[in-house]
């Protein structure tokens, strides 16, 4: 059984093991404008039911450890000079001994837990009070002559406690208001936030089909036709193509994403029509037909909030909502919550897609029309420069490309007068790019993914995404009116099979996340926590029924730690740490950083400013470490107009930054489309040694168009064995990144040596078997 097979049966089994029932994992902090306050969620008069929803249900404890004691300042030097007055000084000896038979005694710890402090609080309480006793040089009068009485026998030991518990309330604040904290992170009925939504009836059409279906077609139609509308979509492209597709019709359509707000009215004026992506979309502005696409992306562990808040809030007469059949029930549930009855349109595939019974094997069985499709940019690099070595030209497309360089590369790749004819691309064409391919190729099944604990894992690939990339073979839209899928390696292909002939899992829960609002309540009552463990206590208390989880919160963390020495205010801490920025990417980081400390400063971050500390002007990429830079760049200028829209009179020249990072695009466009040259200029040696191994044998021609041809099975089993052990293990470990082009090398030079030392000791033994068998034939023949 491969290895890629038993990933996937594996994955398999955790998702039958795993229940949905009162899931709680880490929440994605997010700024969503028109988020409901906390009287908003308990508003009764919503008529709003709920699924699994026990209000006389014990709330879980809460996670302690997120607990951080808080430093006390209080000086009572005065109040504490009338304690000795009336007593005498303690004696700090006898004070120990007292402190720690207090600290022993079961009643006390039960008494403790019955107020909050488990023996973690209780053991954190007791060692700050013992050293708050022990070193202040003056205590409050009351404690002082409690404490002399113990220790002269006049009192008891118990008579500590209710100080130990004010002490205790003063370091952990959070004791005192425990009851508030959880009334403020109730989640279980999300759709009390929205009152706009909930006064209105509104009317749910659910366009469920797989992709090529036509399902998000007939939304739009309906969207175009009505008098106002919102489109809501996951990527800044699918807003960038309803936004042109509507004006194009002659329907006056705004566009609004996080870095950009392009409105068709000269004067600024709103138009009738909106796209939009999905965490920028009004839950406020009334709108007769709203489309909410991609609605399986409810149940995303960093995103689903968005889908949830859009679903919920949207004010609109109609909600069209597109998505995969395996999101119905559970939509038809989820609007059972608000009243809203659901009704259904399915839609099949226009043209069909087959699962071929071969897979491709070699480079050398390329055709025209082919997408390759790997989970990781080293996959991007290594194949591309060995389809260039068989003098064919390909696209590139990955995650990280400006949107503007994405559309640059598939309309190269669409051009039928273009000599490109094989598209190298991630998962990210799965959405937002039209793209003319016949055929699919899987390079691996085996894909990086965050589980609900926010842990990075490897696993095989979800029918759900296989289906989502598959289906981009053959578009009704496009010259290939059937399309194929296959894999690169024999043994992916019956995974794939076996992956593809299973029913999508269904969707049983949604996204939440805390809003701004809930997060500053919070601060109220704990005006000493850090955003990020303000955070952590939000979600450890928060409460969800079983429809909902809340999304994962390490991304928001990751900012706020970085940025928490850093003097802002609440509220503007908070908006910076939502900033979408790629965690991976250490100048970003940086950037990010800089950014927060001079709108610290109150010191508006001019074009001058942004340029001096990007080094613009840049030059064109001379290698793909330059190339992986320029990319770190675009997502800084991405940073700060998305940072502008929210600060404004801080980030003032919009348009400048906006025009340079057009420029920036355009390098970028020139670079990838010399990718494999900057790749050879990164690591010549690596990528001679595979392009030597990649070329075509003399027999064939070296003809682009002769090299589309299918190799035999005798032509490839006449290959050396070393060149395959080489192609097979070493360039993938490379291309994988589990194997740097220097250790290979270096494992080049010692297999080499050690070759050449097994050599000469095979040669030595050789020699003295040698020379004991002729001493052997002179011993015969002198008997």
């Amino acid at each position: 059984m491969s290895v890629n097979r038993c990933m996937y049966l594996f994955s398999r089994l955790q998702r039958h093991i795993t229940t949905r029932t009162g899931r709680t994992t880490a929440g994605s902090c997010h700024v969503s404008s028109g988020s409901g306050l906390l009287h908003k969620q308990q508003q009764a008069g919503a008529g709003v039911c709920s699924r699994n929803v026990s209000s006389n249900s014990s709330p879980k404890p809460p996670d302690t450890s997120l607990f951080v004691p808080v430093s006390l300042k209080t000086d009572f030097s005065a109040d504490g000079s009338v304690g000795i007055e009336l007593t005498q000084p303690l004696d700090k000896n006898e004070l120990l001994k007292v402190l720690n038979r207090f600290y022993k005694k079961k009643e006390m710890q039960k008494m403790a837990a019955d107020h909050g402090l488990d023996a973690r609080l209780f053991h954190q309480a007791f060692i700050s009070f013992r050293k708050y006793v022990l070193e202040m040089t003056s205590l409050p009068a009351d404690l002082h002559i409690i404490l002399s009485d113990i220790c002269s026998g006049a009192g008891h030991v118990d008579d500590i406690y209710p100080y130990f518990t004010r002490h205790a309330k003063q370091i952990f604040p959070m004791l005192d208001c425990m009851e508030d904290l959880r009334k403020i992170s109730d989640l279980r009925v999300p759709a009390n936030w929205y009152p706009e939504a909930r006064a209105i009836q509104r009317k749910v059409i659910f366009h469920a089909g797989p992709t090529n279906s036509g399902k998000t077609y007939h939304a739009i139609q309906r969207y175009l036709a009505a008098k106002s509308g919102v489109y809501c979509g996951p990527l800044k492209l699918l807003a960038h193509e309803i936004f042109e597709k509507s004006n194009n019709a002659g329907v006056p359509c705004d566009l609004v994403t996080g870095e950009e707000r392009t409105f068709m009215d000269s004067d600024g004026r709103a138009a009738g029509h909106v796209a939009c992506t999905i965490e920028m979309c009004s839950v406020t502005t009334p709108y007769e037909v709203a489309v909410i696409d991609e609605i399986q992306m409810i149940r995303d562990l960093s995103r689903g909030w968005a889908w949830t808040r859009a679903l919920l809030g949207l004010c609109a007469e109609e909600i069209h909502v597109c998505g995969e059949p395996a999101a119905i029930d559970f939509i038809r549930e989820l609007m059972f919550t608000t009243g809203e009855e659901v009704e259904v349109n399915t839609y099949q595939r226009l043209t069909p897609f087959t699962i071929l019974d071969h897979a491709v094997e070699s480079l050398d069985n390329l055709r025209p029309g082919d997408c390759i499709v790997c989970f990781s940019k080293n996959d991007i690099y290594s194949i591309s420069r060995q389809i260039e070595a068989r003098g064919l030209e390909c696209a590139v497309i990955y995650g990280s490309l400006p949107p503007g360089t994405k559309l640059s590369q598939a309309k190269k790749f669409n051009d039928p007068d273009d000599p490109c004819k094989i598209l190298v691309a991630t998962d990210a064409i799965g959405m937002g790019l039209n793209l003319s391919i016949k055929r699919i190729i899987f390079n691996s099944l085996i894909k990086p993914n965050v589980n609900e604990k926010g842990e990075k894992q490897m696993e095989a690939i979800s029918t759900s995404q296989a289906l989502q990339i598959s289906g981009r073979a053959g578009r009704f839209s496009s010259k290939f009116k059937e399309g194929e899928v296959t894999t690169m390696h024999r043994d992916d292909l019956p995974v794939l099979k076996e992956i593809l002939s299973h029913a999508v899992d269904p969707i049983e829960t949604a996204g939440l996340h805390p809003t701004a609002e809930q997060i500053e309540m919070f601060a109220y009552h704990l005006p000493d926590a850090t955003l990020s463990n303000l955070v952590d206590i939000f979600v450890s208390l928060s409460q969800v029924d079983g429809m909902y989880f809340v999304c994962n919160i390490d991304d928001f963390k990751f900012l706020a730690d970085m940025i928490q020495h850093i003097p802002l205010n609440l509220r503007s801490r908070y908006v910076f740490c939502t900033a979408p920025i790629n965690k991976k990417q250490p100048f970003v980081c940086t950037s990010f950083l800089k950014f927060s400390r001079q709108f610290s400063r109150d010191e508006p971050l001019t074009f001058d400013w942004v340029c001096r500390h990007v080094g613009w002007p840049l030059s064109a990429p001379k290698n793909i470490k330059d190339l992986v830079h320029l990319e770190a760049v675009h997502d800084v200028f991405d940073l700060y107009l998305w940072l502008s829209y929210r600060f404004m009179d801080m980030f003032p020249d919009i348009a400048l930054v906006r025009e340079t990072q057009r420029e920036l695009d355009d390098i970028i466009q020139q670079g990838v489309r010399n990718i494999t040259r900057l790749i050879r200029a990164t690591d010549p040696t690596i990528t001679d040694s595979l392009q030597t191994q990649g070329r075509p044998s003399v027999g064939n021609s070296g003809s682009a168009s002769s090299s589309y041809s299918t190799h035999s099975r005798d032509q490839r089993e006449q290959r050396g064995s070393g060149e395959m052990m080489d192609r097979s293990l070493a360039s993938r470990l490379v291309r994988d990144g589990l194997l740097t082009p220097d250790l290979l090398r270096q494992l080049q030079r010692e297999w080499s040596e050690d070759q050449k030392q097994e050599f000469s000791n095979q040669s030595g033994l050789d020699t003295e078997h040698h020379n004991n068998n002729n001493k052997g034939k002179q011993k015969k023949k002198k008997k």
